[in-house]
């Protein structure tokens, strides 16, 4: 598999995570808290795919890991949005169980991408340092 077809699969995935996300928060009680989270919860649980769509045209891999790494902390936040509203019982454990599982495992692919372009921008910035 390419590297375009791999980037164009985490694409589809983070696009579907953001439209199951955006289903529980129509879901959520029409209180005030239930629409606090909500509104949160669309907002960190859609902006990971809208924000790896713009690093797929970054200008540098130093843009790449910075969009990356933002859509890593919004994938964060969600999973604390999520165990929130589990814990509130807003909505049935078996209809958020398997969106955390999805939100982990897309964690553990951002925080292993940012991880790899650290290495990558470390080991060329040595290099630049060892020219010098």
């Amino acid at each position: 598999m390419t590297s375009n077809q791999k980037a164009q699969i985490l694409e589809d995935r983070l696009i579907a995570f953001a439209i199951r996300i955006i289903k529980v928060a129509d879901n959520l009680p029409k209180t005030f808290s239930g629409q606090h989270f909500s509104k949160q919860i669309v907002r960190s649980g859609s902006a990971p795919a809208l924000l790896y769509g713009e690093a797929r045209g970054a200008q540098s891999d130093k843009d790449f890991r910075h969009k990356s790494s933002i859509a890593l902390k919004e994938l964060r936040e969600t999973y604390i949005n999520l165990k929130i509203i589990l814990g509130a019982k807003y909505l049935s454990d078996h209809r958020l169980k398997d969106l955390i599982v999805e939100n982990n495992e897309l964690i553990s692919i951002f925080v292993a991408t940012v991880r790899s372009l650290d290495k990558k921008l470390n080991a060329g910035r040595g290099l630049a340092d060892r020219r010098a």
